[in-house]
C-alpha cells in the first residue's frame, strides 16, 4: 500500500510540474493551471490513505475552511487587489510550514539531525516568509503608508539573524528542545521578517513578492524532507526553485542585484542626490490627448500601477478598438516590474480582452518607440524615467527602463504632481514631446473615448 502511495505521489508531481509548464504559453495557460490544480486536490486525496494517518475530521474541516475561504476570496477581490492577496497566500503557505516544524519540535525525537535540520531551516524561512509576507500584504493594502526603517538597520537585520541560527542550533542539538526555546526561535525568526520587510518601498515590491515566494517553496520543500511527503518534496522545490529564478530576472530587470533590494532598499521616500532637472511640465485636455491618438499612424500604450488602482485596463483597451477601427496600430508595452507583482499588468489587460499578440515585453518593444507617434503612458513612472540611463548619481541609474521619451509624442496621464515610488523625480515629464494629462484613469481615459468617438462622427 505504501508503495502504491509513493507511486502516485510520484504521478502527481508530474503532472503538476507538467501544468507549471503549461503556464510558460498565453495558449495553454489555463490547461496548465487546470492541470496543477487537479494535481494538488489529487495529493491531498490520497494523504487520506497514508498509513497511520489520522485525526480525518480535523483534516476535513481544515480543507473545507482553507477551500472554502479561498474559493470566496478569489471571487470576491478585485483584480486591482490581487498582489495583496498573492503576498498573504504567500505568507500562509511560509506560515503553514513554519507550524509543520512547530509540531515536529514539540513531539521531539527528531530520527537523525540531517532532518532536524532541515525542520529548522524550513521553520526559519517559513517564519520569515509569513511575517515578511504580512508587512508586504500591510504595505500593497494601504494599512502601512511608510517605509520603517531602524537606526543601524543592516547591523541588526545581520545580529537577529545569527542569534536565530543560534536559537535554531540549539533545537538540532537538543533531542526533546524544552518549549521556551522552541518560541524564543520562532519570536526571533518572525521578527527577522518583519525587519528585513519594513524598510522596502513599494519600487521594490515586486521582488520582494517574488522572493518570499520563493522562500515559502523552500520552506515547504524542507517539511516535506521531514515528514516523508514526496509531493511536498516536489512541490515546494518548484516552487522555490521558479520563485528564486523570477527574483533573479526581475531582480536584473531593475539593474538592482537582490542584496541591495534588502540591504539598500529604495524606500520611497523622497530622494536626494541626482541631476537637476530643467523644463516645465505642460498640460494637455483630454482633447487634445484623443486628437493626437486618433491622427496618429501609432500608438504604444504603457500601463502601470495608476491604471490598476483606477480599474481602467477595460476604458483603455475600448480606447485602442476605437482608435484600431479609425486605422491607428495600437500596441501595448509592459516593463517586467511595472505594478506591484510579477505579471500585474499582462493579468489586467487580459482580463480586459486584450489579445495576447499586441502586448510586448522591454526587449520587444523598446526599439519601436522611436517610430511611434504617440507614447500614452497610463500611472507609470520609474519604469520610463530617462534619468535610468544618463544620470549616474540616480538611485535608478542602470535599470533598463521603456524608451517612451524617443517617441514623437508623449501623454502622461498621472492623477498628480507627486513622484514615483521611488521618490524620483520623472525627467520625462519636463521633456519637450511631453504633454501631462491629470486625473484618475478611469475617468481621463473615458473622456478621451467620448472625444475619439467625436471626431470619428
Amino acid at each position: 500500500m505504501n508503495a502504491l502511495i509513493q507511486l502516485v505521489y510520484f504521478g502527481v508531481a508530474v503532472v503538476f510540474i507538467l501544468g507549471l509548464k503549461a503556464m510558460s504559453s498565453p495558449v495553454t495557460a489555463r490547461r496548465g493551471i487546470v492541470w496543477a490544480g487537479y494535481a494538488m486536490i489529487a495529493a491531498t486525496l490520497v494523504t487520506f490513505y497514508t498509513p497511520g494517518m489520522q485525526n480525518f475530521g480535523l483534516m476535513i474541516t481544515a480543507i473545507v475552511l482553507g477551500g472554502g475561504v479561498a474559493w470566496w476570496s478569489g471571487r470576491a477581490v478585485k483584480m486591482t487587489d490581487m498582489p495583496q492577496m498573492v503576498a498573504i497566500y504567500n505568507g500562509m503557505g511560509g506560515g503553514a510550514a513554519a507550524a509543520i516544524a512547530a509540531l515536529e519540535f514539540a513531539r521531539g525525537g527528531m530520527h537523525s539531525p540531517g532532518v532536524a535540520t532541515l525542520a529548522v531551516l524550513g521553520a526559519l524561512i517559513g517564519a520569515v516568509a509569513f511575517s515578511g509576507s504580512c508587512i508586504a500584504f500591510a504595505k500593497l493594502q494601504g494599512i502601512m503608508t511608510k517605509a520603517w526603517r531602524l537606526p543601524q538597520q543592516n547591523i541588526v537585520n545581520i545580529v537577529l539573524a545569527a542569534l536565530t541560527a543560534l536559537l535554531g542550533l540549539a533545537i538540532i542539538v537538543s533531542e526533546t528542545p524544552a518549549p521556551a526555546l522552541i518560541i524564543a526561535f520562532f519570536i526571533a525568526a518572525l521578527a527577522l521578517g518583519v525587519i528585513l520587510t519594513s524598510p522596502i518601498g513599494g519600487a521594490d515590491m515586486p521582488v520582494v513578492i517574488s522572493l518570499l515566494n520563493a522562500f515559502t517553496g523552500l520552506a515547504v520543500g524542507f517539511e516535506g524532507f521531514v515528514l516523508g511527503n514526496p509531493a511536498l518534496i516536489v512541490a515546494g522545490i518548484v516552487v522555490g526553485a521558479s520563485g528564486t529564478l523570477l527574483t533573479q530576472l526581475m531582480a536584473k530587470a531593475m539593474n538592482r542585484p537582490i542584496r541591495n533590494v534588502i540591504f539598500t532598499p529604495i524606500t520611497g521616500e523622497a530622494a536626494g542626490g541626482g541631476e537637476a532637472i530643467e523644463g516645465t511640465m505642460k498640460e494637455f485636455s483630454a482633447l487634445d490627448a484623443a486628437s493626437v491618438m486618433r491622427y496618429a499612424s501609432k500608438v504604444i500604450i504603457v500601463p502601470g500601477y495608476g491604471m490598476a488602482v483606477a480599474g481602467a485596463q477595460h476604458k483603455v483597451w475600448e480606447m485602442a478598438q476605437l482608435l484600431e477601427e479609425g486605422g491607428v496600430e495600437v500596441v501595448f508595452a509592459i516593463h517586467p516590474v511595472a505594478g506591484r507583482m510579477p505579471g500585474h499588468m499582462n493579468v489586467l489587460l487580459a482580463e480586459a480582452g486584450v489579445p495576447y499578440d499586441k502586448i510586448f515585453d522591454l526587449e520587444e518593444i523598446n526599439a519601436d518607440f522611436p517610430q511611434a507617434d504617440v507614447a500614452l503612458v497610463i500611472g507609470a513612472n520609474d519604469v520610463v524615467n530617462p534619468v535610468a540611463r544618463t544620470d549616474k548619481s540616480s538611485p535608478i541609474y542602470g535599470m533598463p527602463i521603456l524608451n517612451v521619451d524617443m517617441a514623437q509624442n508623449v501623454i502622461v496621464v498621472k492623477r498628480g504632481k507627486g513622484a514615483g515610488y521611488s521618490g524620483i523625480e520623472n525627467a520625462l515629464f519636463y521633456k519637450d514631446n511631453c504633454r501631462m494629462l491629470y486625473g484618475s484613469a478611469q475617468a481621463a481615459i473615458a473622456e478621451a473615448i467620448g472625444h475619439v468617438k467625436a471626431l470619428e462622427a
